[in-house]
């Protein structure tokens, strides 16, 4: 019903792509480090080498050999759109609303915006990739989207990789709740949220996975759980 292993882009891999491809139409020549990490407003040169190698992986651009700043773009997204500018949200969509009582029992489609990792982070998570029907007291009230999860870190709170989550969408959560996520503004994970002081803990319901804390402003939540979804093929 929706795609798998869909190749996504951060806001700022999105970003850098578009910079490019426009230097590129103007000038015919692709732009320097220097000139994408001031672009992009990034502090270090290490930053771009991480976004340029991640779209290299994804298929969007190819470094020309044996050529100094040589950059190809193979590919644009088509109609995904990056973030609008100031934002601080990283999961964009046009998020599924309860409908008036009369429709309430065809079910309420909700946005699936690709895989969440339940696990190691992967990075985040940030275009629709198809919609999904589910049962509107799931849904009552709020934005809501759907991931596919991706890995076995919940599987004590019986979340199995595979499985839809029904997240509504928040930027707050209280200690115990099971997140989204979003470490460092890059990556995205589903993780039970505890809170110590200014240190927020991301904690796994799997002994074979660390629990991971990060200090203020290093942890940003995108949405709580509020539902599960299971297919059994």
């Amino acid at each position: 019903m929706f795609q798998t292993g869909v190749r996504m882009l951060t806001r700022k891999q999105h970003e850098l792509l578009l910079f490019i491809h426009k230097r590129l139409s103007v000038d015919g020549v692709s732009p320097s480090f220097d000139e994408m990490k001031d672009a992009l407003g990034l502090a270090s040169k290490s930053g771009v080498h991480r976004l340029v190698s991640a779209l290299e992986e994804r298929g969007f651009i190819r470094r020309l050999a044996h050529r100094a700043r040589a950059l190809e773009v193979l590919k644009l997204p088509g109609d995904q759109k990056p973030e609008p500018a100031g934002g601080d949200n990283v999961v964009t969509a046009d998020f599924g609303r309860v409908p008036e009582p009369e429709t309430v029992d065809a079910g309420i489609e909700v946005p699936v915006l690709g895989r969440i990792a339940a696990g190691v982070p992967i990075e985040a998570i940030q275009y629709e990739t198809d919609r999904l029907n589910v049962p509107a007291a799931m849904v009552s009230g709020g934005e809501h989207f759907a991931l596919e999860v991706n890995g076995d870190s919940m599987i004590e709170k019986g979340i199995l990789d595979g499985d839809l989550v029904i997240i509504k969408r928040a930027d707050t959560a209280t200690t115990g709740d099971i997140v989204v996520a979003l470490v460092h503004d890059e990556e995205a994970t589903l993780k039970t949220l505890r809170k110590k002081g200014g240190s927020i803990a991301l904690e796994a319901a799997n002994p074979a996975y660390e629990t991971r804390i990060f200090g203020p402003g290093e942890v940003k939540v995108q949405g709580r759980l509020v539902g599960l979804i299971r297919r059994y093929h």
